[in-house]
């Protein structure tokens, strides 16, 4: 724009000194020399008088903008003193607020010394009455009327004489006082349960996962029962550390795996948006049938979205090379996984993700802290925000009063599982019944009915679990 107004002023100037030039030629009489000499003196002095205005506008303009910006660091240096003296302000305020907490700290400081030196003077006075405790049963008794028995004897004395060493892993529960199996050790109870799971005789149970606080039931938990020889059913937390001793997981696996594809199928023509837990052991992914495991779930990767594996946090956290690679088999097929029977809430939501785990069930107990443990580094509260982050689901798990829902509600807990809601409930003979036209060679050629024991002795045995191998592998 600059450039076409200096052309525009030249070329103007231009014309007025030859418009002068022709006038002095014509009017006046001069020569064609003396008239071009006029017009060239005419523009010289125009220029002349452009440049020196030009520079007159330029230093006007430099002027006006020294003064604006002189203004603007007054205005800045204003600006400047003004926080200055609000700083000030609050370096005298923040020390007379430390003055005062130092004040008020101080009556404190003392009274905490005070009572750390109770307390010592308590720690003291319970090691003396310890002592004395100690030496009046070393004394010998006076009386030969009492006699300790033997076993009050005999147990210390062996205690005492006992090496140090690593604690021994805990027994198996007691499953003598279970009356489907009086009577037995350790042995014949891992016997019965082999033959029940060759026979076929564990039951599906089912219990429903709803939405809070709509209580609307998002997904289901496949549960077993152990039918025993005299009728009675024995709940898994009652067998499965003698399933595990007696190396029965996988075979327990595979039943509740093939009953389990069963109900899912069945449930999803139903409702397209629910879902089945199913419980997996890492022996499991140890088991050196695992590869028709993988097979037969490879075919049933349609229901994989509606289909979850369910391990426990003890299991996860011992999982190897081998069971990471299961684990992950299992993953490229669609699937994914939930981790239950928690401890504590140490847990490392981007690992899980990056596993395929997208659930984690936790007692409501453990989230209130009402075990009195410290149970992981970061609030209760926040732990539900914690897994979200990493799209991972929080169920709450074991919750049997409207209060526990109540509190639920303020930790942002949006599934919940318990007895309040339904308990487990024994799924229905049809939705475990095959199809009566299916062909007998397709059982034959399914790759988990070799894992299941006593398939081919007892077919008669509930008399599905071909007809589910067919389901299943039949209806991808």
């Amino acid at each position: 724009m600059v450039r076409i107004s200096a052309i525009f002023i030249a070329v103007c100037m231009a014309l007025i000194a030859g418009s002068l030039g022709f006038v002095v030629y014509l009017r006046f009489g001069f020569t064609g020399a003396e008239s071009a000499l006029v017009a060239l003196g005419t523009l010289t002095a125009l220029a002349v008088y452009n440049a020196i205005a030009a520079r007159k506008r330029d230093r006007q303009e430099a002027s006006n903008q020294l003064a604006t910006l002189a203004r603007g660091s007054g205005d800045l240096a204003r600006q400047l003193a003004e926080f200055g003296r609000r700083l000030s302000g609050m370096e005298a305020k923040v020390e007379s607020v430390i003055d005062r907490a130092l004040a008020t700290a101080q009556p404190l400081a003392a009274e905490i010394e005070e009572l750390s030196t109770l307390v010592k003077q308590l720690a003291d006075s319970v090691a003396a009455h310890e002592m004395a405790l100690t030496s009046e049963r070393a004394l010998p008794v006076a009386s030969a009327e009492f006699v300790p028995p033997p076993a009050a004897v005999a147990v210390p004395a062996a205690v005492a004489a006992a090496p140090p060493g690593p604690t021994p892993p805990a027994a198996p529960p007691p499953l003598s006082k279970v009356a489907a199996f009086a009577g037995l050790d350790r042995d014949g109870i891992i016997a019965a349960i082999r033959s029940a799971i060759d026979g076929s005789k564990i039951e599906l149970y089912l219990q429903p996962v709803v939405t809070l606080p709509q209580r609307k039931v998002r997904y289901y938990e496949a549960l077993s029962r152990l039918k025993a020889e005299n009728g009675d059913l024995v709940v898994a937390g009652d067998f499965l550390a003698y399933a595990e001793a007696g190396a029965l997981m996988p075979g327990l696996d595979n039943l509740s795996v093939l009953r389990s594809v069963q109900v899912v199928r069945r449930l999803l023509l139903k409702n397209r948006d629910i879902g089945l837990f199913c419980n997996l052991s890492g022996a499991t992914l140890t088991d050196s049938g695992f590869p028709k495991f993988l097979e037969f779930m490879d075919a049933n990767r349609a229901i994989a979205p509606a289909l979850v594996f369910e391990f426990t946090q003890s299991a996860v956290r011992a999982m190897g090379p081998i069971e990471q690679e299961g684990l992950a088999a299992l993953a490229e097929r669609g699937f994914r996984f939930s981790v239950d029977n928690l401890s504590d809430l140490r847990v490392d939501a981007r690992e899980l993700n990056e596993r395929g785990f997208r659930f984690v069930k936790a007692p409501a107990t453990l989230l209130f802290n009402r075990l009195g443990v410290a149970s992981t580094d970061i609030h209760p509260a926040d732990f539900s925000d914690l897994l979200g982050r990493f799209g991972i689901d929080l169920i709450a798990e074991r919750i049997e009063n409207e209060a526990t829902v109540v509190d639920l509600l303020d930790y942002d807990v949006r599934f919940g599982q318990g007895f309040l809601f339904s308990p487990p409930r024994p799924v229905r003979a049809e939705a475990l019944q095959g199809l009566a036209g299916d062909s007998k060679e397709a059982g034959k050629d399914s790759p988990l009915a070799a894992l299941v024991p006593g398939e081919a002795a007892n077919p008669a045995a509930g008399g599905t679990l071909a007809q589910l191998v067919r389901a299943g592998i039949g209806r991808t």
